[in-house]
């Protein structure tokens, strides 16, 4: 069985900055054959789609709101990946999720990914 598990939320200044992080726990994993991506909701609305990246080239993408301020990266060598977001607006305050996905296609899409973290909390005060 597969868990992931997000750190890293908190409370950040318009402006500021917050790191998140996700591990992947399982010895069914295969990393190399995984797409590991961030997706958000906040109240009231849809979860939409925040950045991926692909295992094994580390093909990242990225929602067109949050290009040139959050940087997806992952170890090759360790499971772990992480989300630095940096220049936070207050649109950016929501539950952010980590989810994998094997031989994901969509990479935007949230039902390309078959497993999910119980999210962490971004807050963005002004």
């Amino acid at each position: 069985q597969i868990r992931l598990v997000e750190s890293g939320g908190g409370l950040a200044q318009v402006g500021g900055s917050l790191s998140l992080n996700c591990e992947v726990f399982g010895r069914t994993f295969n990393r190399y054959r995984n797409t590991v991506g961030w997706f958000r909701q906040a109240p009231g609305k849809e979860r939409e789609f925040v950045a991926a990246i692909t295992w094994e080239r580390g093909t990242t993408y990225y929602a067109d709101s949050v290009k040139g301020r959050f940087t997806i990266s992952r170890d090759n060598a360790t499971l772990p990946v992480d989300l630095q977001m940096n220049n936070l607006n207050s649109p950016d305050a929501a539950i952010y999720y980590c989810a994998t996905g094997r031989n994901v296609i969509a990479t935007m899409i949230d039902s390309e990914y078959e497993n999910w973290g119980q999210g962490t909390q971004v807050t963005v005060s002004s």
